[in-house]
């Protein structure tokens, strides 16, 4: 009896939370003349965005690769305008933060891979929450770089203010996917202005997976 009763509380204790450390996201820049502004401190980051784009990224630890959730604090104090998010050329956002996601036979195959590698990769997909647009909340769209390999989620359209989010990854990877959730091998954050010729004052911290 002792020992299905500590089965049974090992069942209905939540998974903790692991926070993400920032401090080391190494940045992937699109361009040779122009980049974001990113200053990290260990528990989140901050960017500056003006007529620029790139991402900073980090690889998700293998004991974290099956997380089903995530949440974070993101604010926005300067916006780039709204815009339709599926054109390309036109798809400016405040913030985009990518999970990045493959079979575990591949994920191995490339445990030491760029952000640009992965992001190429057949087998993977790509959840990317976004804060920009004129989409409204919760709306699947299809990415105009990734193709059949991401979709982006709407959480927040253009516009200044701050907010928690929480996200289910396996339901959301089912929805946009049609499949169940792989394992998660990567993290990343964008901020891109540079369609609009605009600029961008963001942050974001708190970043949780479990």
């Amino acid at each position: 009896m002792k020992t299905g009763l500590a089965v049974l509380a090992l069942v209905l204790v939540p998974t903790l939370a692991a926070a993400v450390p920032f401090g080391n996201w190494k940045e992937q820049r699109f361009s040779l003349f122009s980049s974001n502004d990113w200053s990290q401190s260990a528990r989140g980051v901050q960017v500056r965005s003006q007529s620029a784009v790139s991402l900073i990224w980090t690889r998700v630890p293998p004991a974290q690769g099956q997380a089903t959730r995530a949440s974070w604090d993101w604010r926005v104090s300067q916006s780039v305008p709204a815009t339709d998010l599926t054109r390309k050329g036109g798809d400016d956002r405040d913030l985009s933060v990518y999970f990045v996601f493959m079979p575990q036979a591949v994920a191995e195959a490339n445990r030491g891979a760029s952000i640009r590698k992965l992001l190429g990769i057949k087998e993977a997909r790509v959840l990317m929450y976004v804060w920009g647009g004129e989409h409204a909340r919760g709306a699947v769209l299809p990415t105009p770089y990734l193709g059949a390999r991401g979709r982006t989620v709407i959480l927040r359209k253009a516009g200044t203010g701050a907010h928690r989010e929480s996200v289910d990854l396996a339901a959301d990877y089912q929805r946009a996917f049609g499949e169940r959730k792989t394992t998660l091998v990567g993290l990343a954050l964008s901020s891109d202005s540079d369609d609009t010729d605009s600029r961008v004052q963001a942050a974001l911290s708190d970043l949780e997976l479990n």
